[in-house]
């Protein structure tokens, strides 16, 4: 006790320095934690560095938020790595749409590649990851992935491209999260091949 008297009467001016700062300091480091584990209700508009083919969805990305209760940031930063907004693409294995959902997750009578449709099983299949993820980015991203069994495993013992995923997905969303004028990951992803994707895209949905 009494060498901590003797350091703190030592270094007043310091110790005064800090209980100023901290009202500072707290909010930055409770804002860049935020981005990660950020809030993921509705939050308003979509931020500006998406690409045109995502943005042509927005009131459409903006009305399915409210809908099921998910920021449309989230959905659009899914919808940009799955389809980068193309409403009839499908990958070889199987995954439809913009939201690029697996057929499993439709009935037998709903059509998989209707906007609405894939937006609801795509954030019905979100929400299901949020149960399991909590409000961890970057693991509801692995979990849209890789599925939920992912969450209970080392990022190391993941499929390559479920970390790919979680890095972009989680880079992207923190991007917006933040409101930045652009996102370095998003170019990385578009450097990376996501261009082409776009390209088709926007040939798709007629935007120069």
């Amino acid at each position: 006790m009494q060498r901590l008297r003797r350091l703190l009467t030592r270094n007043v001016p310091l110790v005064i320095l800090a209980l100023l700062l901290l009202p500072t300091i707290v909010p930055a480091v409770l804002q860049s934690l935020n981005g990660w584990m950020g809030q993921l209700k509705p939050q308003g508009d979509i931020a500006g560095f998406f690409a045109p083919s995502v943005r042509y969805w927005e009131d459409d990305l903006v009305t399915w938020g409210k809908t099921y209760n998910l920021d449309p940031n989230l959905l659009a930063t899914v919808m940009q790595i799955e389809s980068c907004g193309h409403p009839t693409i499908a990958s070889h294995a199987g995954a439809q749409g913009l939201f690029q959902v697996m057929p499993f997750h439709f009935s037998a009578t709903e059509d998989m590649l209707d906007p609405d449709t894939n937006a609801m099983r795509s954030a019905n299949f979100l929400n299901e990851c949020h149960n399991w993820a909590g409000d961890n980015v970057g693991m509801i991203m692995a979990c849209y992935n890789g599925g939920p069994s992912v969450t209970r495993k080392d990022f190391g013992n993941w499929p390559a491209e479920t970390q790919r995923y979680y890095l972009w997905g989680a880079g992207i969303y923190n991007d917006a999260y933040h409101q930045l004028a652009d996102s370095p990951t998003l170019d990385q992803w578009m450097n990376a091949g996501g261009s082409t994707l776009c390209n088709m895209a926007a040939a798709e949905l007629n935007i120069n």
